[in-house]
């Protein structure tokens, strides 16, 4: 027996299922792998890995996310531009010392989420 948890997926509250999963579904290449009223589960099938799950709840997101994701992609102006087109807004562009450039975005309800690339500065 373990003296520890395993982190199994990352739940994200939203007010509207259908508009969450499509958003994060396209920005993740993930498949939903469970759909019922009150949740839904994006995954990459059969891999084991961690999942994305989107509990329906009745309060709107209020303030600042407390936990956020950082979001590896190839290009991150590119893929800024996607999401925006997808209905998601960036909030701000940042740059720290050696880090690479990153982007704070969010999805069409409001949650934060980070983006960057490790080849552009």
């Amino acid at each position: 027996m373990t003296d520890h948890g395993t982190i199994a997926g990352v739940m994200l509250d939203t007010v509207d299922l259908e508009t969450t999963t499509v958003f994060w579904s396209a920005l993740l290449g993930l498949d939903v792998i469970h759909r019922d009223q009150r949740y839904v589960y994006l995954a990459k099938p059969g891999e084991g890995g961690l999942h994305l799950a989107f509990q329906l709840v009745p309060e709107e997101k209020v303030t600042k996310n407390r936990m956020h994701l950082d979001i590896e992609v190839p290009d991150r102006e590119a893929f800024a531009e996607r999401l925006v087109a997808m209905g998601g807004s960036v909030i701000t562009e940042n740059q720290e010392g050696e880090l690479p450039v990153w982007n704070v975005m969010a999805d069409p309800l409001g949650n934060e989420f980070c983006i960057y690339s490790r080849k552009n500065a």
